[in-house]
């Protein structure tokens, strides 16, 4: 594993940035489209915008079809599983609750890590303590007492799956074994995922039709730019840059990262609302990025 440097963190850093904007536009949009359904349009429409970089794949001894039970897992976990999630919960959370669940993802980044052998160091505990600090700081703006009236509702279990999900995603995408002519481009790794996770998040759209109420779909100009915006930003640009950065440091110490997912949605909400940054968002960086760096310190000595 290498050590962070300022282009990993930039890489790092994207995916969260992104995460954040996906988040209020599927919060925007819930009245627009069902939220599984949301998903499995966004990632078509992904699999169509590869398909001129990745139409080789499909054929036989591309490594896809050899492969298939692993790329299924990775595709369902975070195709079909995490981004179908994550929209659901916000049906029926609040953005503070999501987030604050989220934030437990470089916990579940360091168990999920045991199981495939990894070492849990006290700096990378310290570093996910110190983490999850800075996201308690940002939902509680600067005053503890708002975390005393947080009421847990289903959408908060549809996020705590979604984070496991995830973490469990990242971790495979580090083991051994998958053939160079996927893993040596990211468009075609990436399309590999794709191919096998549309499958599944149209089999939970369809599941979603069947079993559940849902809205009717509200075609047009809104939902064509939303879409074009989720499969250009929190899905290409952020599934390369979170894939790219996991093999450079690792899922423990990358999961730390995420943290930095509620930070961005609070600024990002600030530009829409016009308000500006205040003193206790300071504070929660300061505390995200210790528990970067502070948890990054393995990483480092073992370099």
């Amino acid at each position: 594993m290498q050590r962070l440097t300022p282009s990993t963190i930039a890489l790092l850093a994207t995916p969260p940035l992104l995460w954040a904007s996906n988040a209020i536009v599927g919060r925007l949009v819930a009245g627009m489209v069902p939220p599984v359904m949301l998903n499995f349009m966004r990632w078509v429409l992904v699999l169509l915008l590869l398909l001129p970089l990745t139409h080789g794949i499909l054929r036989r001894g591309s490594g896809l079809w050899e492969h298939r039970w692993r790329l299924l897992a990775i595709g369902v976990l975070s195709v079909g599983c995490y981004n179908a999630l994550q929209y659901l919960a916000l049906q029926t959370s609040t953005p503070i609750n999501v987030t604050l669940v989220g934030s437990s993802m470089p916990v579940w980044m360091l168990a999920i890590g045991l199981l495939f052998g990894a070492t849990v160091s006290r700096r990378q505990l310290l570093g996910a303590l110190l983490s999850m600090l800075g996201v308690l700081v940002v939902l509680s703006r600067g005053d503890w007492q708002q975390l005393l009236h947080l009421q847990l509702v289903p959408g908060d279990l549809y996020m705590l799956l979604a984070t496991i999900a995830w973490s469990l995603y990242s971790w495979l995408l580090t083991r051994p074994g998958y053939p160079e002519t996927l893993r040596g481009h990211w468009a075609s790794f990436l399309q590999a995922q794709v191919v096998f996770g549309v499958v599944s998040a149209g089999l939970f759209a369809g599941a979603e039709a069947a079993l559940l109420p849902t809205v009717p779909i509200a075609w047009g100009w809104p939902l064509a730019a939303t879409l074009l915006y989720l499969a250009a930003g929190p899905s290409l640009l952020a599934y390369l840059c979170w894939g790219a950065g996991v093999r450079r440091v690792g899922p423990s110490t990358a999961g730390f990262f995420a943290n930095l997912t509620p930070l961005f949605a609070v600024l990002l909400s600030g530009l829409v609302l016009k308000e500006p940054p205040r003193l206790f968002h300071a504070l929660a960086f300061a505390l995200i990025a210790g528990g970067i760096v502070v948890s990054s310190q393995r990483a480092r000595a073992a370099t």
